[in-house]
């Protein structure tokens, strides 16, 4: 198999056994390709056996596996697992093998982690943390995903990343508190809208959905079908006459899940590493006023890897 190391691809063993069929030695074959001529002969006497079908990477696995475990062994292993829901160290007492072959046993067969099991039943109970299933709607506005994240307010003056820690003395009888900061994400363009809100109330979330339809449509998107949320108060009844307003379908993540609603929790993250915490800021007025610019950004000149390093703009169509 070949690796990034490796001084030939299938077009230049091709090149070998070209050369070698109009009459050049292999020691000049090797010299030219900076191989060895061992190298060189491997791949004429494969071309000659198996034809072209020779010249192609093959797999580095190795044919037999000598000291790889019994499968009876690892049958034992897994039937034990089951039977008595206990870990790798008591397994391997019992069964008289290394812990760590009885982990890689369970791994290959994937058995879940006792973390993840009911402990009377042995049945999953904890849901996977990864989504089995990848995903992207076909147009703009059949899907658009809305969430809310919380952060510090920065005290007048600058936080400790403006002062430092060794000179961010706080007076804990002040209470800072949090700004709310509400996004909505489309799920085929990644187009977004965000504003920082005082808080996450019903009213408050209503009211950011009908400003963010307002945005999308004046950038393309007249028309969202469906808007995903999690299952907090607020989006589960404050939302439902604005969606029905607009004949928008409300969609609830599972309990628990938030990665089921991962575009806008990416989004999340971008804006705390991007805007919130990229640069100093001394007064929260001034973090506030850097969103709407920065969103800006986001939409119409920052590269998204998910779109092949082009914009959300890029998927919409000119308005």
């Amino acid at each position: 198999m070949s690796h990034r190391n490796a001084r030939t691809t299938y077009l230049g063993r091709k090149l070998i056994v070209e050369r070698h069929r109009d009459g050049w030695p292999k020691a000049h074959i090797a010299s030219a390709m900076g191989v060895s001529r061992k190298c060189v002969s491997t791949w004429v006497t494969r071309y000659e056996t198996e034809g072209e079908a020779g010249l192609h990477d093959r797999s580095s696995r190795p044919h037999t596996m000598p000291t790889r475990t019994a499968t009876t062994v690892e049958t034992r292993i897994v039937e034990l697992r089951m039977r008595e829901r206990r870990g790798p160290d008591w397994l391997a007492a019992e069964l008289g093998v290394p812990a760590r072959t009885v982990s890689r046993v369970l791994r290959r067969h994937q058995v879940p982690y006792l973390a993840d099991c009911d402990p009377l039943t042995g049945e999953v109970i904890r849901s996977s943390k990864t989504t089995a299933v990848r995903y992207e709607r076909q147009r703009p506005g059949e899907l658009v995903h809305m969430d809310v994240k919380k952060l510090g307010r920065i005290p007048d003056g600058g936080g400790w990343r403006a002062r430092g820690r060794e000179h961010a003395e706080r007076d804990y009888s002040t209470k800072v508190g949090f700004d709310y900061v509400h996004s909505l994400v489309d799920d085929h363009s990644r187009l977004a809208y965000s504003e920082v809100l005082p808080d996450e109330k019903g009213a408050t979330c209503a009211g950011f959905l009908s400003r963010a339809i307002d945005y999308f449509a004046g950038h393309g998107i007249t028309r969202i079908e469906r808007l995903m949320t999690d299952n907090a108060w607020a989006y589960r009844w404050s939302l439902r006459a604005v969606c029905a307003e607009h004949g928008i379908r409300q969609k609830f993540i599972k309990p628990h899940c938030p990665w089921q609603n991962g575009k806008v929790e990416r989004l999340n993250r971008t804006l705390q590493t991007e805007w919130a915490y990229r640069q100093v800021f001394t007064t929260n007025a001034e973090r506030t006023a850097a969103l709407a610019p920065w969103i800006e950004y986001y939409n119409t000149r920052r590269r998204h890897g998910a779109l092949g390093g082009l914009p959300p703009i890029s998927r919409l169509s000119p308005t």
